[in-house]
């Protein structure tokens, strides 16, 4: 098994679109497939995340539409998001996939879930909120103001909008930003400004929705978070968990929006274990 850092970028055209994506693990079975975050590419997934699934599963993750390498323009609202992720899952061939989802990745894979039940077997919800949910339209204000804090400090906004700023935190954060680096060759292209600030809209218009009905997500679900999440509130994390039937939850002490990659060692074998079959 190749670890995450060396896996090769592939194409695929489907409905218009060629989407870049890498794949790893071993074939066979359901696949796991990986849905980003905001302003994010291929190069964003942390490897003590994946590499820890993929030795176990077949693993991938993509660019959506407009996204890094991927063609196109990015779609302004969630469940276009989701129709061009059942594209592409379709396009590899897969009738039965399961999800692994961060921020904005969620909210994509609840808007697919809702819109083709049939294609998910599991569901992995990390650091992510519902359609409708309380705060949820503030995630532009609060990413603008920490980015102009990053910028300031000549830091990675990640520090700022995934972790505390504790000791702890800088810790964690510098870390997570280092293992970010580890991959030097056939790095993504980087996410414009335009599909950027056309996520962010589309995060806004989720936020500001009608309120999901998660009754009918009816998947294994997973949901996880930090206990201090300023991007999206931990509170929606405890939201998704009580209107998910059946669903598990997992909040990490001190750590912020991205407290799965915090405690990456801790995180990835839950995850591991609630993805068996």
């Amino acid at each position: 098994m190749t670890s995450y850092k060396n896996a090769p970028t592939r194409t695929i055209d489907a409905g218009g679109v060629t989407y870049a994506y890498r794949e790893l693990g071993p074939r066979g079975g359901i696949p796991v497939v990986f849905f980003v975050h905001l302003a994010a590419n291929l190069d964003n997934w942390d490897p003590r995340i994946i590499d820890p699934v993929a030795a176990e599963h077949h693993v991938i993750a993509f660019d959506n539409r407009g996204v890094g390498a991927s063609s196109g323009t990015v779609p302004d609202s969630i469940e276009a998001m989701a129709d061009d992720a059942a594209t592409f899952i379709d396009a590899l061939g897969f009738e039965t996939v399961d999800i692994f989802s961060f921020s904005l990745g969620g909210m994509v894979a609840q808007a697919l879930v809702v819109k083709h039940p049939g294609l998910v077997r599991k569901l992995v919800l990390t650091g992510t909120g519902p359609a409708g949910g309380k705060d949820m339209d503030k995630v532009a204000r609060t990413t603008y103001y920490d980015i102009l804090r990053a910028t300031l400090t000549r830091a990675d906004p990640k520090e700022f909008l995934f972790f505390n700023r504790n000791t702890t935190g800088k810790l964690a954060a510098k870390a997570f930003v280092g293992r970010l680096k580890e991959r030097t060759a056939d790095r993504d292209a980087p996410v414009s400004v335009k599909a950027f600030q056309t996520q962010l809209k589309a995060i806004k218009k989720w936020g500001r929705s009608t309120p999901a009905d998660l009754s009918r997500i009816t998947a294994p679900t997973l949901v996880a978070n930090g206990d201090n999440d300023r991007m999206v509130p931990s509170v929606l994390s405890e939201d998704l968990h009580r209107r998910i039937h059946g669903s598990e939850l997992v909040i990490y002490p001190d750590s912020g929006h991205g407290g799965i990659f915090q405690f990456h060692d801790t995180f990835s074998r839950v995850a591991v274990d609630f993805l068996k079959a």
